[in-house]
């Protein structure tokens, strides 16, 4: 295998296509840097590449035993992702530009190294979706919902507990204070960073396709699940000491609550979703 790549390495067309490739999409990569850097929705996106890049580290040996036989189906593919960056960029739609990041990467693994290699690396490639922020026509339209769903559930158990408070849409009025259940406290902030890592965790730890799927969809409701943990307890600590659930360092311990109790629940789940899937 290592004198297959050599040979594929010394091909002189075998780097054409990934200069091209970072000489086309080289403001794609600033920008999403960016949005890394700046919005904390994303900031796991530092994370993928090289969680991705740790997948295809972790198949070497098998890679090693990989034949290689390029595919000239991965040109369509290429000439696929080029023609979604065409189109995003005429439209100004940012996440169909970065989306044909993937595509075009895709191709030219399939291109170059052939079905053979993508069968064993292809979850590692398709994982870099994570990386791109979702379009925030589709976020807001989600947060709001989820924000309603919630505060519903938040004042539901505290009503049921004995506690008196006043639900108006996203704002839930207790005896000694008010909360309002902010996009922040959606759990679409939780949810993307969740989807990425149950995704990982649903591939690394179940041997069943169909195990794999439900744990990865399960980390919705979980995400739920967290972020109503989150304001019911933050409720309970206004209620009951009057604090600012604002103030340092009671928001930060508040926010890291949600993805303590998700992923309990998502190691709880994958555990039981190996025995039954066996």
């Amino acid at each position: 295998m290592a004198e297959k790549v050599q040979n594929v390495v010394r091909n002189k067309y075998f780097y054409i296509l990934p200069a091209l490739l970072l000489l086309v999409y080289l403001p794609v990569l600033i920008d999403l840097v960016s949005d890394w850097y700046h919005d904390a929705n994303y900031s796991h996106g530092f994370l993928v590449p090289l969680i991705s890049g740790y997948l295809i580290w972790r198949k070497r040996h098998d890679l090693a035993e990989t034949e290689i036989a390029a595919s000239r189906s991965g040109l369509f593919l290429v000439a696929a992702g080029l023609l979604i960056f065409i189109i995003g960029n005429a439209a100004s739609e940012y996440f169909t530009v970065r989306f044909s990041l993937v595509v075009t990467i895709f191709g030219i693994v399939l291109y170059q190294y052939g079905r053979p290699v993508v069968s064993k690396i292809w979850f590692a490639l398709l994982f870099l979706l994570f990386m791109i922020p979702i379009p925030y026509v589709l976020y807001f339209s989600v947060a709001f919902p989820l924000q309603l769903l919630v505060s519903k559930v938040t004042a539901f158990m505290l009503n049921l507990i004995g506690m008196t408070v006043v639900r108006q849409g996203n704002i839930i009025n207790l005896p000694n204070q008010t909360l309002e259940v902010a996009e922040a406290c959606s759990g679409m902030r939780s949810l993307v960073s969740l989807l990425a890592l149950g995704a990982i965790y649903a591939y690394m730890t179940q041997k069943r396709a169909p195990a794999k799927i439900i744990l990865f969809l399960s980390t919705i409701p979980i995400a739920v699940v967290g972020n109503i943990s989150r304001v019911f307890i933050t409720a309970l600590i206004v209620y009951t000491i009057n604090a600012n659930v604002t103030d340092e360092p009671i928001h930060s311990i508040m926010g890291a609550s949600v993805f303590v109790v998700a992923i309990v629940l998502l190691f709880v789940f994958g555990a039981i979703l190996r025995r039954l899937f066996k």
